[in-house]
C-alpha cells in the first residue's frame, strides 16, 4: 500500500553527519523524497522546532519476556504480550527491533527459558495479522554451555527474520559475573528469589555444563551462523582471550564488553561495540563493570541498546554529547540508527537520506526528558 506525500516543516532534522537547525522533509510511498533547509513547501505539518530523526533501531532487547511472564508462574497470551510490547517500543521511538529470545532450556531456572519458539511464532502471527507498529526481526541468544542449545537453535535459525545470533556464557565467575556475589544478588532479586543452597546447586550444574558442552556447542553454533550467513555477536567480553575468540569466530558486534582492555582489543579488530543505554542513563553498569560513557569518551562506543528499558535508548543517545564532548548530536544518534542497521545488513533504513525508508520519529525534549510525539514507519503514522 502506498502512502500519500507528507511534508514536515519547522524541524530540527538529524542527518547522519549533521543537524539542520531549521528545515523540512517530504516523504511518499514509504521513502524519503527530499529534504532541505529553511521554509517548507506549502501544506506542511509544522512541528514547532521539534527534532525529526530516523526511527531507532534496537539490536538487543529481551523486554518481550517481561510481557510474556509478567509475574512468576503467570504466562500471558503470547500474541497479546507481543502487541503490548510492540506498542511500548513504538512510543519509545523504536521502529525496527531485533527481539532477543533465549535459546536454551535449564531445569529450575527462569520460566522464559526454552520459550523462544513460542515467542517467535507469536511475533510472526502478530506480524501476519498486521498488529505491529515496529518492524520485528529475531536475535537468538544462545547460552553456549547448555546441553540443548544447538538443537534449539537449529529449530529457529532457518527463519527469514533471524538477523543476529549472540554467543553467551553466564557461567559463574567469568565475563559479566566475574564477581560470583553479583550473580547471587541477581538471582536473589528475581521473582521469589533463590536460597543460597539452591544457588549452590544451580552454579555447580552450570560449571558441569560448561566443562561438558561449551567448546563443542560454540563450534556448532558458530558454524550454523556462518552456514545461514547470520551476523554473530559476542557477549560480555572481558579478557584478551575473549577478544581472540571473537576475532576467530568472525564476530560482527561485541555486546557489553566488561573491561576497557577488551573494548580496545575489539575496536582494534574492527568489531562494533554495543553497550546498554541504561548504563548511560544510570551512569554505570548494574553489574559493576565498565561504564558505557567511559568507552564513549575513548571513542570505543558504536551502538547503544535499550536492553531491558525501551525508553532508555532515546534518552541515552540524547545524553551522550553531554558525557563525551567529542560526540555531537548527529554521531550520538548514529549509535541508535545507522550503525546498528548496517551491523545486521539493513541498508534501507537508519538515516534520513533520499530513497531510504521513511521510518521517522518526532521528538520533543522538555526538562531533559525526550517525548516521542509522532512515529512513522514506511511513511505511515503508527504512533
Amino acid at each position: 500500500m502506498t502512502s500519500p506525500e507528507t511534508i514536515i516543516g519547522n524541524a530540527r532534522i538529524v542527518l547522519a553527519d549533521r543537524v539542520i537547525a531549521c528545515g523540512w522533509i517530504a516523504f511518499a510511498d514509504g521513502r524519503v523524497a527530499e529534504f532541505g533547509e529553511g521554509k517548507a513547501p506549502a501544506g506542511n505539518e509544522d512541528v514547532a522546532g521539534d527534532l525529526i530523526m530516523p526511527g531507532l533501531i534496537e539490536l538487543h532487547t529481551d523486554h518481550l519476556e517481561a510481557h510474556y511472564v509478567p509475574r512468576p508462574k503467570v504466562f500471558w497470551d503470547p500474541i497479546a504480550a507481543v502487541v503490548s510490547y510492540d506498542g511500548q517500543l513504538a512510543t519509545s521511538g523504536i521502529t525496527t527491533v531485533l527481539d532477543s529470545l533465549r535459546v536454551w532450556r535449564e531445569d529450575g531456572a527462569e520460566e522464559v527459558d526454552g520459550r523462544a519458539g513460542v515467542l517467535a511464532e507469536a511475533i510472526a502471527s502478530a506480524r501476519d495479522a498486521n498488529l505491529l507498529r515496529a518492524d520485528h526481526f529475531l536475535h537468538l541468544r544462545c547460552e553456549i554451555p547448555m546441553p540443548s542449545v544447538v538443537e534449539e537453535a537449529k529449530e529457529l535459525v532457518g527463519r527469514p527474520d533471524v538477523r543476529l545470533i549472540s554467543l553467551m556464557d553466564h557461567t559463574p565467575g567469568q565475563r559479566q559475573f566475574r564477581d560470583e556475589g553479583k550473580l547471587r544478588d541477581y538471582y536473589r532479586g528475581k521473582g521469589a528469589g533463590m536460597t543460597d543452597a539452591e544457588l549452590d546447586t544451580l552454579f555447580e550444574r552450570r560449571f558441569a555444563y560448561q566443562k561438558a558442552h561449551a567448546a563443542t556447542n560454540m563450534r556448532e553454533i558458530v558454524a550454523l551462523a556462518h552456514q545461514y550467513d547470520i551476523p554473530l555477536a559476542s557477549h560480555d567480553d572481558t579478557t584478551d582471550e575473549n577478544v581472540t575468540d571473537a576475532i576467530r569466530d568472525c564476530v560482527s558486534v561485541a555486546e557489553f564488553p566488561t573491561t576497557m582492555e577488551a573494548a580496545r582489543g575489539l575496536h582494534q579488530a574492527g568489531i562494533d561495540i554495543l553497550m546498554g543505554a541504561p548504563n548511560v542513563v544510570r551512569g554505570g553498569s548494574h553489574s559493576g563493570n565498565i561504564a558505557a560513557v567511559d568507552l564513549a569518551r575513548e571513542g570505543l562506543l558504536d551502538i547503544l541498546s535499550s536492553d531491558y528499558i525501551p525508553s532508555s535508548l532515546l534518552m541515552a543517545a540524547l545524553q551522550l554529547p553531554r558525557h563525551a564532548p567529542a560526540i555531537d548530536l548527529a554521531s550520538a544518534v548514529r549509535t541508535v540508527t545507522k550503525t546498528p542497521a548496517e551491523a545486521v545488513g539493513l541498508a534501507d533504513r537508519g538515516e534520513i537520506a533520499v530513497g531510504k525508508r521513511a521510518d521517522l520519529i518526532r521528538v520533543h525534549v522538555a526538562r531533559d526528558i525526550p517525548v516521542v510525539r509522532s512515529v512513522w514507519r514506511e511513511g505511515h503514522r503508527v504512533a
